[in-house]
């Protein structure tokens, strides 16, 4: 039997290299589905890298505390949200005071959504920047608040709203192109302020060019600043092992300060960078279904494609077939034959997808120096799907090729 199909795939190779390009148009649209299948699989892949190691520098033991349901994609939020009560410095002390669990609180403050802000020099000027107003203990809540240059905001500095402020690790060369900021003044919004520190650039953005757009003061003299900004946000950092832990009993204390009745909904979010991660992989999936129904058509319109073209195979060989009968060949050879040719044609277009989808994936590592790669799975999947494609439209083919009659094969011209 392994001979027989051994034979039978020798001759399946040889149809497919006689007739070139019919059997590459053939396998176009299998190619295709393919390869949508593989190429996304393998830049979700190294989104999904991306995003892991963007979470992680906030640190795998914090959880970002906000008025804000979390997983907002842009536009305003709903009324509901908006008429929630601000969150205070005095819920971030009555967290770190009345929760075991919890290591140390953070706050931040912004001015709405929709404000932008800019700061400049008279070397250069740069818009639309992460402006916040944070407290000393910023740098220690967040893993990617280092300073590569300078000192970080101090107590002084938010005792007496001092207007100093540190620059991100990309917005600092743009204003002072000279290099060594520390010391000099720099423009936001209209107001001087004194360059103390370079905040470090966190690690693994997203895409080519991702930029640390950063700019922070200290709290107080933000809210001075602008006294209107109401936007306080709070990072928490649980003790070792105690995320969960910290998690609720935060939880509990802000229910309590924010009258929410037993039972009801919350009217502020707290999540972790396991949730964050988890909410993505759940878009990632929606992602893949929608690209497999997308690739399904391909493949579809490549499998009517093979059945078509088998169908002409069967027709042009008749007399091969009616050849093969008479000197004893069994329905099963004959079957086998025209199956294994079918399967070995969108098998090829599989392996064919494999290596341009591999191509570009190395092209796009290489330009824009994101980690993606071919999941060993999808190439599997996909190679497999294409094997199988054959097989599924090739079955009337070769039935059609199998019940020929040898003596009415042989008068075929």
């Amino acid at each position: 039997m392994a001979q027989a199909h051994g034979e039978n795939l020798k001759q399946a190779m040889d149809t497919l290299r006689a007739h070139k390009m019919r059997s590459a148009l053939t396998v176009f649209g299998v190619v295709l589905g393919v390869s949508v299948i593989m190429l996304v699989a393998g830049l979700l892949s190294g989104f999904d890298q991306k995003i892991q190691e963007q979470i992680k520098q906030f640190g795998a033991d914090t959880a970002f505390i906000a008025k804000w349901d979390q997983g907002r994609h842009g536009g305003p939020p709903p009324l509901e949200e908006r008429q929630r009560k601000p969150l205070t410095l005095d819920d971030a002390k009555a967290i770190q005071d009345g929760c075991p669990a919890v290591k140390n609180v953070t706050a931040f403050l912004q001015t709405r959504w929709d404000q932008a802000h800019a700061v400049r020099t008279k070397a250069g000027e740069v818009t639309g920047i992460d402006f916040r107003g944070v407290l000393p203990n910023f740098g220690q809540v967040y893993a990617n608040a280092s300073t590569v240059e300078g000192r970080f905001i101090s107590e002084g500095d938010d005792l007496h709203r001092e207007k100093v402020v540190m620059l991100g690790e990309n917005v600092a060369p743009v204003l002072f192109p000279e290099g060594h900021p520390v010391g000099k003044d720099v423009r936001i919004d209209g107001s001087d302020f004194m360059v103390v520190g370079v905040v470090e650039k966190p690690k693994g953005g997203f895409g080519m060019g991702e930029e640390d757009r950063r700019v922070l003061i200290p709290l107080s003299t933000f809210r001075k600043t602008y006294p209107s900004a109401d936007e306080l946000q709070m990072r928490m950092q649980a003790r070792p092992g105690r995320l969960a832990e910290a998690v609720d009993q935060a939880r509990e204390v802000l229910e309590r300060r924010r009258n929410v009745p037993y039972g009801g909904k919350d009217n502020f979010s707290i999540a972790t960078a396991e949730q964050q991660v988890q909410e993505f992989h759940s878009i990632m999936q929606m992602t893949y279904v929608v690209t497999t129904v997308i690739a399904s058509i391909g493949l579809l319109i490549g499998g009517v494609g093979v059945m078509n073209i088998m169908l002409v195979s069967v027709t042009e060989r008749t007399r091969e077939i009616g050849v093969r009968k008479a000197i004893g060949a069994k329905r099963s050879d004959i079957t086998w034959q025209f199956l294994l040719e079918a399967m070995t044609l969108t098998g090829a277009g599989g392996v064919i997808a494999l290596v341009m989808v591999n191509l570009v994936i190395l092209l796009i590592r290489w330009g824009l120096h994101w980690p993606s790669k071919v999941p060993a799975w999808a190439a599997v999947t996909g190679v497999a799907v294409s094997v199988c494609i054959g097989l599924l439209f090739g079955v009337w083919p070769a039935i059609k090729a199998a019940k020929l009659d040898p003596v009415e094969a042989l008068r075929y011209e």
